[in-house]
């Protein structure tokens, strides 16, 4: 038995489920308080979760078939981004927002798979069945834009439409001096890309001395 691409088939498809159960329930509830069709889709996709299981599905779907538009997220710096980014969203629900989104059983099912199941696969996934070795300390920057470009997103996005899409982030009731200190998470990023190209080297080595 291939044991990665049974890991990689359901690690794609509990992480698809939870996306698409989460945007069938979001949509629904949007829908419901008065919004539009287009705005309870922006509002989807304004949440780090949701992005970050985006790019996780996409990493799995890119191991599982060879069509060229995925090579991105086929490099190893994307996929060692994407485990350290993964974590750190399940460390900060777990201590900062757990228990915002318990609006109903359906919406704690999606919510638990997203921020704690998939974030723990992919790690997994990651560290048993990803070739180690390839990351080098220049990744560190590249790594960084992913986060500073969704902080750029959903400031501007907040600015705009007065809703953000998390309660540090909520510049018209904290402030921006208040935001601009609560974004020292930030810190966070920079900690476990640190660990994961660390973690990466590590592994990397301990392979060659084995062969």
């Amino acid at each position: 038995m291939n044991w990665k691409r049974a890991a990689t088939q359901a690690g794609f498809a509990i992480t698809a489920a939870a996306l698409v159960l989460q945007i069938v329930l979001t949509v629904e509830h949007r829908l419901g308080n008065g919004d539009s069709l287009v705005g309870a889709l922006v509002y989807y996709f304004s949440f780090f979760t949701i992005l970050s299981n985006i790019m996780v599905a996409l990493i799995y779907l890119s191991d599982l078939v060879a069509w060229r538009w995925l090579e991105w997220w086929r490099t190893p710096w994307v996929r060692g981004m994407m485990a350290a980014t993964i974590v750190l969203v399940m460390i900060v629900v777990h201590f900062l927002l757990f228990g915002l989104a318990d609006i109903n059983i359906w919406f704690v099912i999606a919510d638990r798979t997203l921020h704690y199941v998939d974030p723990v696969m992919y790690a997994l996934w990651w560290l048993l069945f990803q070739r180690h070795g390839a990351l080098v300390w220049g990744d560190l920057p590249k790594m960084l834009v992913y986060p500073l470009l969704y902080v750029i997103w959903a400031m501007t996005r907040g600015a705009v439409v007065n809703e953000y899409p998390y309660p540090f982030l909520a510049a018209n009731r904290l402030g921006y001096p208040q935001v601009i200190v609560n974004g020292a998470v930030l810190a966070g990023f920079v900690l476990l890309y640190v660990i994961v190209i660390g973690v990466d080297r590590w592994l990397g080595r301990r392979a060659l001395r084995a062969v």
